[in-house]
């Protein structure tokens, strides 16, 4: 290729009447793509997640399909691509281990290919965020489509969200679910494809997009493999060949200003706590940041407006009869900045859209579903850069709570001591799960919802105050308070707890404090010695170059306007 087609990279290449534009449409024509249809413009590229290792993304190939139709019928020309695709069950150490590899693929393939739009294909929880990520650095146009949410599966004669895995994981732990039932819980856990069918991380991912103005209003909630998605994907194909043509980029869209909405609108639906990692990884591709002082006052004067699970009690697909997204941000209007631009290029505020009368999910501000500060921003000494309580998930008497620490190192320390009738443990004490962060995961594996001692299960117990520098599934519940930074592994003050050691979490104060002397503390600092890895390739970069918790853990030459 030409110094010129390597500059430009861009949909004029398909246009060139020279050598380079000559071999482009012929290797097109290849395709059986021929005549007019290789010089139409624009150019929408349509990266894609799909794979068989990540069925939450299963039907992302369906939706191409339907995406390509809307472009074409507005006049573009669609391309599809792959990339890397990560599921959270199917990856290890974590797919958030690869989610900036994935937001790297992304940036690098939108740059270097011929294309002057996009609509990125995601599903699982990594997906969505990794590829907004690459997006809003690559600066071309972009919109987002998500997989959308699987069906219900039905468990014992009811309904079953996937939320109910985890007390029937305890159940198997405790003896009280036999191997039969354990069977039969494998064949119904998943009846479909499409991402959990519960207000979990990709589903508050495909909100935020949403939220954004990144992807169309009414999209986030409609089921996987269904009409109403296949016909939002064609839409969203002719409003890419809107957008292009406008020439509206990223940085146009996702403000300080659309953030803050975003996160509010996590707030409001008692979202995964994940995805304030990814939202701050997100707005800082553009220099944006949040501060701790500003995420407290957001959620402190957003209440808990959606009543779906895990934090509520209905379905998703009841928050959708109730309208959604943009029935969301009516409820919101007089908290959040409706000039903002959705995925359609119109202000919020001539998107939103009136609940129906007799809403049953959705509630108002005046009449909410749940207090304020569904996610509780907290610090202290034990957190001196952050960490996080899903408080709408939490058993309130927990939220001020002092106790004894039971220190585990890792997770296989964790597992093998756990269920030990011996352990030094009741349920007033605080389990302590260290060196599972960015670095010690690495990768910040879906840990930190530690288990209920067995011994404690069979006496009733059901919470537990729970810390770590790890993440938990945005599907899970508990007093769980996760995304201490600085981490244990970079010598945070989580290393240097101790078996015994009196912790206090004031969910009120937003305080999280290891009640230990100060001059205690710096004598175990002091004799702290931290491993020096050999390390090679991915791993190599991964491990040099990821940020902490509190900024996204981007990697650092990463984050910031180009």
């Amino acid at each position: 290729m030409s110094q010129e087609g390597i500059r430009r990279a861009r949909g004029e290449l398909l246009q060139d009447p020279g050598p380079d534009g000559l071999i482009t449409r012929g290797f097109l024509r290849g395709l059986g793509i021929g005549g007019e249809t290789v010089r139409r413009r624009p150019v929408i590229g349509i990266a894609n997640t799909w794979s068989e290792l990540n069925p939450c993304n299963a039907g992302l190939r369906d939706l191409a399909e339907h995406v390509k139709r809307g472009v074409t019928a507005s006049g573009g020309l669609a391309l599809e691509f792959p990339t890397i695709s990560l599921a959270e069950a199917f990856t290890r150490p974590s797919s958030m281990y690869l989610r900036n590899l994935l937001a790297m693929d992304t940036e690098e393939m939108i740059r270097a290919t011929p294309i002057d739009g996009v609509v990125l294909l995601g599903g699982c929880d990594k997906t969505i965020p990794a590829q907004l990520m690459g997006a809003l650095s690559a600066g071309k146009p972009a919109l987002v489509l998500a997989a959308g949410p699987r069906p219900l599966s039905r468990w014992r004669g009811e309904d079953m969200t996937v939320e109910r895995l985890w007390p029937l994981i305890d159940e198997r732990r405790s003896g009280a679910l036999d191997d039969e039932g354990w069977a039969t819980l494998e064949a119904c856990l998943s009846c479909g494809v499409g991402t959990c069918n519960v207000m979990g991380t990709a589903v508050t991912m495909a909100v935020i997009a949403e939220v954004l103005g990144m992807a169309l209003p009414g999209s986030a909630l409609l089921p996987a493999a269904s009409a109403q998605r296949g016909a939002m994907a064609e839409r969203t194909g002719r409003a890419i060949v809107a957008r292009t043509r406008a020439d509206i980029a990223p940085e146009q869209v996702v403000t300080p200003s659309a953030v803050e909405n975003a996160f509010r609108a996590v707030c409001a639906v008692g979202g995964s706590t994940n995805t304030l990692l990814h939202l701050q990884a997100i707005a800082g591709r553009l220099d944006i940041r949040l501060g701790d002082d500003r995420l407290r006052d957001i959620s402190a004067s957003t209440p808990l407006l959606a009543d779906v699970l895990p934090s509520g009690r209905r379905f998703l697909h009841e928050f959708e009869a109730d309208g959604g997204v943009p029935a969301l941000m009516h409820e919101l209007r007089d908290l959040a900045d409706l000039d903002a631009l959705a995925g359609d290029d119109r202000p919020w505020r001539e998107a939103t859209a009136l609940p129906p009368a007799d809403a049953r999910c959705l509630h108002s501000v005046a009449d909410p579903a749940g207090p304020s500060n569904s996610l509780s921003i907290l610090a202290g000494n034990l957190a001196p850069a952050g960490a996080i309580l899903k408080r709408s998930a939490a058993d309130p008497a927990l939220c001020h709570h002092i106790g004894r620490a039971v220190v585990f190192d890792g997770v296989e320390d964790l597992n093998s001591r756990i269920d030990d009738p011996d352990l030094d443990v009741d349920a007033d004490s605080v389990l302590v799960l260290r060196g599972v962060g960015p670095i010690g995961g690495p990768g910040m594996p879906e840990v930190g919802h530690l288990p209920i001692p067995a011994k404690l299960l069979r006496e009733g117990v059901t919470d537990m105050v729970r810390i770590s520098d790890a993440r938990m599934s945005g599907t899970a519940s508990g007093a769980v308070v996760l995304h201490i930074a600085p981490e244990a592994a970079v010598g945070g003050p989580l290393a240097l707890v101790e078996q015994g050691d009196l912790i206090e979490l004031d969910a009120d104060h937003g305080s999280l404090t290891l009640l230990v002397a100060e001059a205690e503390l710096e004598r175990r600092a002091d004799a702290l010695r931290l491993p020096e890895p050999d390390l090679r390739g991915y791993d190599r970069l991964y491990r040099d170059h990821v940020q902490q918790a509190d900024v996204g853990c981007d990697f650092d030459f990463l984050a910031g306007r180009r």
